[in-house]
């Protein structure tokens, strides 16, 4: 061994007697997303790109989901560490497994509205939710927004419908064609040749139904361990949220650094979407960004466990917890006010 390698071994062996951890050390996160890398992923590639997630002591790795069951599947496995998922598909899974050791739990609300809609042609005759009774309706199974539409269908009294399944990537095809008379979903029609003008979007949340959407979740058994690092996690995101909003083409840079082939206009557009109607929502204002109203989540509860005829009640109280949230100060700065 020459002098140099001994002298960095000796002061190696020094730190670890004195009880110091290398200065490079930093807990590493498996974050997976809900789903591919889209205008909404910035959120969490912006913070990892400009090192706010290295300057909190974590190395985040970040990954593309396959829709929010999956993630939650995942993170209970113990594949994922924390993930980004539909609040309603964490419900679900508690309420179907209920003897899981290590079911997720919801740590930051960040879409406090649900982005469900559905979405049809205007010369299909549809303008309003009534409009949908005896309709063709299509969606891929797991579609958030088709799973929560027994609420939406009981809120606005909508007769029966009658229900395609297909792939995602045909969603919108069949809808274009005139296949199917509406989907649910929050998706892009332009892309297949529709014009804005000739769409019609009936938004869950202008019609009656609160839910909440995605949240942050993180394994029970990474938040015991590494307690620091989730709140070390959700401060950094905060941090990188309100930067975001301010700058949302900024934020498409970053998922356009993950993935060359997005269409920049198409996912800056998706993103500005999300912002307005689903994380700075007048509710999201109202409540606080990153929290919930216990009433509202209760009644979520409820209503996801009608829905989805979950073998167990939803316990509101096992899916979400607010003790590892940003201080209020922190919180507090990332709404603008409208």
């Amino acid at each position: 061994m020459n002098k140099r390698l001994l002298l960095q071994s000796f002061l190696a062996a020094s730190a670890l007697s004195f009880g110091l951890a290398p200065a490079h050390a930093q807990t590493p996160i498996r974050f997976q997303l809900d789903w591919r890398f889209e205008g909404p992923a910035a959120l969490f590639l912006l913070p990892a790109a400009k090192g706010y997630f290295k300057a909190a002591g974590l190395d985040v790795s970040i990954d593309a989901g396959s829709g929010s069951g999956g993630t939650v599947t995942r993170v209970a496995s113990g594949a994922y560490d924390m993930g980004f998922a539909d609040l309603a598909a964490l419900m679900e899974f508690h309420a179907n497994n209920p003897d899981a050791p290590n079911k997720p739990v919801a740590v930051m609300m960040v879409y406090n509205n649900t982005p469900a809609s559905v979405m049809a042609l205007k010369k299909s005759g549809i303008a309003k939710p009534g409009d949908l009774t005896g309709k063709k309706m299509g969606a891929p199974v797991f579609d958030a927004g088709r799973r929560a539409f027994p609420i939406f269908a009981k809120a606005n009294n909508i007769g029966s419908v009658n229900w395609t399944a297909m792939d995602p990537t045909l969603r919108e095809t069949m809808l274009a064609r005139g296949d199917i008379d509406a989907i649910t979903g929050l998706l892009n029609l332009e892309a297949r040749g529709v014009k804005a003008s000739d769409i019609v979007v009936l938004q869950y949340p202008d019609y009656g139904v609160k839910l909440y959407g995605n949240v942050i979740i993180a394994s029970p058994k990474f938040i015991k361990e590494k307690p620091e690092a989730v709140k070390a996690f959700l401060s950094a995101f905060t941090k990188g949220t309100k930067e975001v909003l301010a700058n949302p083409a900024a934020g498409i840079e970053t998922v356009k650094a993950r993935d060359g082939i997005i269409d920049t206009a198409l996912e800056t557009r998706r993103l500005k979407l999300a912002i307005d109607t689903v994380i700075n929502s007048p509710d999201a204002r109202a409540e606080g960004f990153g929290a919930v109203n216990p009433g509202r989540l209760s009644l979520m509860a409820s209503q996801v466990s009608d829905a989805f005829g979950t073998k167990s009640r939803v316990n509101p109280d096992a899916v979400w917890t607010s003790a590892l949230l940003p201080p209020a100060s922190e919180l507090g700065t990332v709404l603008a006010k409208k």
